[in-house]
């Protein structure tokens, strides 16, 4: 993945929260881990399980969608430890992972504004914040740990990322892979979930597991969305024209790909020692992970991601 070294890079919607800081005003308690949802053990095992905890808690707190997206994203109570002052431009992109994060995040926020309001009759006006941060972080949510992994908050509609997760979780206790295109798989996923806020998808969840349940539907919904960015990255734009993204390889491809199998259902109840149980299901199969992500990005619509349709799953 390369960033065009002549495109802009804008910094108002990442910040860093910097270690146990609060990112200011929550919406109740701490993010509960139940131990009899775990997927296996160790954080390895409870990290699907608790991202959807994360969407259930934050939807029953007001947020959600048919509506509830606010027209402006509220930057002032995003914390800030300068970590991305110096993200300038793509080549300052192609030199750091975390300025690197901003231009991804600058390709979602052009990708979804431009496809929004040609694919539905929702108007694309509040983009997504993103938030690093070490050990814990208030959200609008309530309370998280970095045990919680990457997630979104419809409440505030913020993305909450602890960098650490790709080497401390995805990679050593998953076995999943490395590369510089894995974050922006994550990110492309969770940022499809801010999609399905503001089209009203999460108001549609009712059952929590199971391998045809709306969290495995919402889940895998996220992870066609992520594949309909990629396939639309390279002809996404700053505020001057300047294309973001100059190419993505088939390597990139592929580390998505491994990040998708890494984090199914199944892998993760056999890479945490336990037997591969679908009743306990919430994000759907690596399999399934794997061919919603093709699926959009084959096919790039969001009538093709449907995965809320009868016969989808």
């Amino acid at each position: 993945m390369r960033f065009n070294p002549k495109a802009r890079l804008d910094t108002s919607r990442v910040g860093d929260a910097g270690r146990g800081r609060r990112s200011g005003g929550g919406g109740g308690g701490a993010i509960p881990i139940p131990g009899g949802m775990r997927a296996g053990g160790g954080i390895g095992g409870v990290i699907i399980v608790i991202l959807f905890l994360v969407l259930t808690q934050c939807l029953n707190n007001g947020g959600g969608g048919g509506g509830a997206a606010a027209d402006t994203l509220n930057t002032s109570r995003m914390a800030d430890t300068g970590r991305y002052s110096g993200c300038k431009t793509g080549a300052d992109a192609n030199d750091s992972a975390d300025c690197a994060r901003v231009a991804v995040e600058n390709s979602l926020v052009d990708y979804w504004s431009a496809t929004l309001p040609d694919q539905s009759s929702t108007k694309f006006r509040p983009e997504a914040g993103v938030e690093t941060f070490t050990d814990a972080i208030d959200t609008g949510c309530g309370q998280a740990s970095s045990d919680v992994g990457p997630f979104y908050c419809p409440s505030d509609q913020f993305i909450y990322l602890d960098t650490t997760f790709y080497d401390a979780v995805l990679e050593k206790q998953l076995n999943g892979p490395s590369g510089a295109f894995v974050e922006p798989y994550v990110l492309a996923h969770e940022f499809g979930h801010h999609i399905q806020n503001l089209l009203g998808t999460m108001s549609q969840v009712k059952t929590q597991q199971g391998p045809t349940s709306d969290s495995v539907r919402l889940e895998l919904q996220a992870d066609c969305y992520a594949g309909m960015w990629t396939k639309g990255a390279t002809t996404t734009k700053d505020a001057s024209g300047q294309v973001l993204i100059q190419d993505l390889t088939d390597q990139d491809i592929q580390q998505a790909i491994a990040a998708a199998t890494a984090v199914g259902d199944d892998r993760i109840q056999e890479e945490t020692g336990g037997k591969v149980n679908p009743e306990q299901w919430t994000h759907g199969s690596a399999a399934e992970r794997v061919a919603w992500f093709k699926k959009g990005l084959s096919q790039g619509s969001l009538e093709a991601c449907d995965t809320f349709a009868p016969n989808a799953l």
